[in-house]
């Protein structure tokens, strides 16, 4: 089978919830051995990914996909008559879509599809997508009665920003991948997001009914919605960016032939916006549990007052909460130590973000605040019972090391989607206490601790009823990874995208290729010489002979 798998591009890593589950794609294509993939990176060109025999990438997309020149004139052909007017009334459809009160996902889906026909038949639309008439098309849409009342406010210059933006996330459209040779070629399409990674094969579907099957392990809509959005924004813009991005989820979400979130959390959101809840399954993301297996089997690692953290230093992971729940266990229980390591960019090149190293700072300097340095005398030198540490350096070496050390990893977050730093800790027999939020529930089951997010003070409750408790601190580590060798291994996650994939092409339509051969094109019966019907017999001679 050949598979036509849609990735974001760039380094084999998602910026979701966790770097290694973002290589869930990678891994997939090396454990499928017996099928062949074609990597269409949607975005940027793949980068430092090792393939194996089986795999090749595509041709990239993005600038150096599209014609050179200035993006007015990128991938632009004078249109005729019939062509602006095909373009007036695709473009009118989407713009109503995007715009309207009530639902129009029926007329943002119609006007996509016009607008894909078109970009097929003349050669690309970004220089379309962002001329004068597409900023008055949208202008129009914006001031027509039944409009939000939000975009209703939008002036020239949001007109301008979003038709830009628009124009990239409907790049997909202009590619030339859509033929006998590219995604035409593709027995089925596989997204590993939704949005503008899974345009390519909506088309695909729409121009050839290739089956589509969208992956997705964190939502990128939610994703959107978190962002922190530039200065300068409108409102009117923040409501014309949101429906576009929910226009493009919900689309991919109504049209795809299965859809595989990678937990209820991501489930639920997919329903919202339209997805049929039979076309639905969930499908847990596949985590490498042999470089745990030392750790999780040692049943005498672990340091007993000992608390780990480990993650992305970011607001959301609520490290103030911690370290103010962590005040009130060492009070009550004196020796305790609380390890918070943060994790680099999930690139391993790219510098940490102003954000993250200012929330760092003030996390530290309310450590020093809370936690004076102690001494064992006056002569002595202090040491703080928090320590900030980063994994790879001298302190935390590696990731097994970081969780063979601790008795119990917590999890303090405020906002999360499948926190895979929560999976490592069972596959290593840790203990947890987490804040229910995401999709932690799910993941831990009945093998761990889970607290309110924003309250210390259970946090605090929980931490220590597991320190104090040994006995039930190991019981709940075993049982923690009995739960993540069922659920959340490589084996599980490729054994159900193999049956996954065989069913979704048995339910699809034959497709003839000019030179293939099919197997059982023709019945076995007719290589065989003679007939296999009787032979007319006359009226009156009787029935033939047995």
């Amino acid at each position: 089978m050949r598979i036509g798998l849609l990735t974001e591009g760039g380094v084999p890593c998602a910026t979701g919830d966790s770097g290694d589950a973002g290589a869930w794609w990678q891994r997939l294509v090396h454990g499928l051995a017996s099928h062949d993939f074609d990597l269409y990176a949607v975005g940027a060109p793949l980068i430092g990914v090792p393939l194996p025999p089986n795999a090749r990438p595509a041709p990239a997309t993005g600038e150096g996909a599209l014609p050179a020149g200035p993006p007015e004139r990128a991938g632009r052909r004078a249109y005729g008559r019939r062509d602006r007017r095909r373009f007036a009334e695709g473009f009118h459809a989407l713009a109503t879509g995007l715009t309207a009160e009530d639902d129009a996902a029926d007329a943002f889906g119609t006007g996509l599809g016009a607008l894909a026909d078109l970009a097929r038949d003349s050669g690309g639309l970004p220089g379309a997508l962002r001329s004068d008439e597409a900023v008055r098309l949208l202008e129009d849409a914006c001031r027509a009665p039944g409009a939000r009342r939000a975009v209703a406010a939008a002036g020239l210059r949001d007109h301008l920003v979003f038709a830009d933006h628009l124009e990239r996330a409907l790049r997909p459209l202009s590619l030339d991948w859509y033929d006998e040779t590219a995604l035409g070629a593709a027995d089925l399409c596989h997204a590993t997001a939704g949005g503008p990674v899974a345009l390519p094969g909506l088309l695909a579907k729409r121009f050839f009914g290739t089956p589509l099957l969208v992956t997705e392990y964190g939502v990128g809509l939610r994703a959107h919605y978190l962002s922190a959005a530039p200065a300068g924004r409108s409102a009117a813009l923040r409501t014309l960016l949101a429906a576009l991005h929910g226009r493009l989820a919900g689309e991919t979400y109504r049209r795809a032939d299965l859809l595989t979130p990678g937990n209820a959390h991501t489930r639920r959101w997919q329903e919202k916006l339209g997805a049929d809840r039979d076309r639905v399954r969930t499908v847990h993301p596949g985590m490498p549990a042999e470089r745990f297996a030392e750790v999780g089997e040692d049943e005498e690692s672990g340091e007993p007052g000992t608390l780990v953290w480990i993650g992305r230093v970011e607001p959301a992971k609520d490290l103030v909460s911690l370290l103010h729940a962590f005040a009130d266990l060492r009070a009550r229980q004196p020796g305790t130590r609380l390890r918070i390591v943060s994790v680099p960019a999930a690139d391993g090149g790219a510098e940490p973000d102003t954000a993250s190293c200012a929330y760092l700072t003030q996390c530290a300097a309310l450590a020093a605040q809370l936690f004076p340095d102690e001494a064992a005398g006056a002569h002595a030198v202090g040491e703080n019972p928090v320590s900030f540490e980063e994994l790879g350096g001298p302190e935390a070496p590696t990731l097994e090391g970081v969780y063979a050390s601790a008795a119990v990893v917590v999890l303090s977050s405020t906002v999360e989607g499948f926190p895979a730093s929560l999976v490592e800790a069972m596959l290593c027999a840790r203990a947890t206490v987490s804040t229910d939020v995401g999709a932690v529930v799910e993941i831990i089951g009945g093998t761990g601790l889970v607290v309110p997010p924003r309250n210390p003070r259970a946090l605090a409750d929980a931490c220590l009823a597991l320190l104090r408790d040994p006995e039930r601190r190991h019981r709940l580590g075993a049982a923690a990874r009995a739960r993540a060798l069922e659920l959340f291994t490589v084996d599980q996650n490729l054994a159900a995208f193999r049956s996954i994939y065989l069913e979704l092409l048995s339910h699809a339509p034959v497709r003839h290729r000019a030179g293939s051969d099919v197997p059982f094109a023709h019945p076995a019966e007719a290589h065989l010489p003679g007939g296999w019907a009787p032979k007319a017999v006359p009226a009156g001679t009787g029935a033939p002979d047995a």
